[in-house]
């Protein structure tokens, strides 16, 4: 496939969208296949994503990830790779790999409401100390068991449209803080003026 639009509208995706009558507004998209500056900055601030794969025989497994600000790497202009924390231990998405690199990332943005999405293969890869350090997260408490390469063909930004706004509970405890501590200041300074009778 040369043209990264086909890895998200196949033959009967495009046959769907003639018959629906959105083919035309479809036909003339172009997609991106490798990271570019926009791309790169939206990833440095991923803390989870979700990762679709599927079987030999098409058995679909979608799977959230989670870290630190930043786990999701940029290795090349065509490839990102993250550090497998061990988990529950069932071993779903290394399985489908074996079988079926095809893969999909889904990024979120819910505080700013946008989303990105990336089809490509996706690689596990155990036992390569290099690649293991260079996705390490210092102070980090999950335990790495190997690497996961995610080889990009497509990506694509979304529209906004029905994305719920949901902040980080960190953030909005850090505003009301801030916020309680200018009222507690401003109040201080209101009683300070009312004994001084001014």
């Amino acid at each position: 496939m040369s043209d990264p639009t086909d890895h998200a509208f196949s033959p009967s995706v495009k046959a769907a969208q003639i018959r629906k009558g959105s083919r035309p507004h479809y036909a003339g998209m172009i997609m991106a296949d490798r990271v570019d500056a926009r791309l790169a900055a939206f990833i440095a601030d991923v803390r989870s994503f979700y990762l679709g794969t599927a079987s030999a025989d098409g058995q679909p497994y979608i799977q959230h990830r989670g870290g630190p600000k930043g786990f999701l790497k940029v290795l090349d202009d065509q490839r990102l790779a993250f550090a497998d924390f061990r988990g529950n231990r069932q071993y779903i998405t290394t399985g489908n790999a074996a079988e079926n690199r095809k893969a999909f990332i889904f990024l979120m943005d819910y505080a700013n409401r946008r989303r990105i999405k990336l089809w490509g293969e996706l690689e596990v890869i155990e036992g390569d100390v290099d690649l293991n350090a260079a996705l390490a997260m210092p102070g980090y408490r999950g335990v790495p068991e190997q690497a996961m390469v995610f080889t990009i063909t497509a990506w694509d930004i979304n529209c906004p449209q029905h994305i719920p706004q949901l902040l980080p509970a960190e953030e909005v405890a850090e505003a009301l803080a801030t916020r309680d501590a200018r009222i507690a200041a401003l109040e201080a300074q209101l009683a300070a003026l009312s004994k001084s009778g001014t």
